[in-house]
């Protein structure tokens, strides 16, 4: 990488993940250039309060990146953007949408072997049962992980035709934390429970409380996209926590954190096909990255209570 100041790119850097990332790549890298593409669909202008850098209003399924950047040069391309709502089962936008962008991003970094770290998921998973391994086979049970287990192929394919290139493809298990409010439903269940229990109510779980999820804090995830900038060669690795938690040990975390004392309440499950138990086998990228997440589930929701309701906690 050059001795000059950075020349970074974030897509979809104002929605959750990618707004946390471009705030800390400002925060570590102060003197780096930073241009943010986002097309608000599943992000917000508010998350970005404080930034310093470019910002292009676009839709990557149809950007013309030779037009916008022409024979401008960039260190790193940060691909954040993605439609993240996995219960959108649009298939033909899930995999246009998501696919195509990254392919189109991919020719656009090919020529000068531009770094690229891109948003995998967990999902590509299905329903696991054990931690999972990068090893382990793709199983996706909807569109969206299918879609993210396509993005892997390609991803695969152009790290193995150009072996000086360095593609590092990253698959987020279940993130939480400070500027997801904006996204609604699909904000973290963390986000949705907490609302519930400062407004006084039962947290509402599915029955009855025991599936486990890899919750990881978005801190980890934006050290971990760093991380993977930072690698020497290409490849695909797991972003979690390395910890299955129950539903049930959220509440009582919530309970400890908020200063509450409230019993869940047991809805049904409406949905068909649910990751009853996700975790990351984290042993592939503690040693390709040295990554190492800092935040327990407890430090991680004690930390994000304290930004999401200062005046509470």
């Amino acid at each position: 990488m050059s001795s000059s100041p950075l020349n970074l790119l974030v897509t979809g850097g104002a929605g959750f993940i990618g707004s946390n990332l471009v705030l800390e790549l400002q925060e570590q890298f102060p003197i780096a250039r930073l241009t943010v593409i986002d097309d608000f669909r599943s992000g917000d202008f508010k998350n970005l309060a404080g930034y310093r850098g470019d910002f292009i209003a676009a839709d990557l399924a149809t950007f013309d990146w030779q037009r916008q950047f022409g024979n401008d040069r960039f260190d790193g391309i940060f691909h954040m953007a993605s439609i993240t709502d996995t219960t959108d089962h649009d298939q033909f936008r899930q995999m246009h949408d998501n696919v195509e962008s990254f392919r189109q991003l991919l020719r656009f970094a090919r020529p000068n072997k531009t770094r690229v770290v891109y948003a995998s998921s967990a999902a590509t998973y299905g329903n696991a049962t054990s931690a999972s391994s990068e090893s382990s086979s793709a199983a996706p049970s909807n569109v969206y992980a299918f879609s993210k287990a396509i993005m892997d192929n390609v991803a695969r394919r152009a790290a193995d035709e150009y072996s000086d290139w360095v593609i590092v493809g990253l698959r987020f298990f279940n993130v939480y934390g400070p500027r997801e409010a904006h996204k609604g439903v699909p904000s973290s269940m963390i986000y949705h429970l907490s609302r519930q229990m400062t407004a006084g109510q039962r947290p509402r779980i599915f029955k009855h409380g025991e599936q486990q999820r890899d919750f990881v804090y978005v801190k980890d995830i934006v050290q971990g996209c760093i991380r993977g900038f930072e690698a020497v060669k290409s490849g695909i690795y797991n972003l979690g926590s390395g910890q299955a938690r129950s539903f049930n040990d959220l509440v009582q975390i919530l309970n400890n954190t908020l200063g509450t004392n409230l019993d869940p309440e047991y809805i049904d499950n409406p949905h068909a096909h649910y990751q009853n138990f996700t975790q990351a086998d984290l042993t592939k990228v503690r040693d390709a990255l040295g990554y190492e997440p800092q935040f327990t589930f407890e430090k991680g929701v004690a930390d994000y209570m304290r930004w999401l309701y200062p005046a509470r906690t």
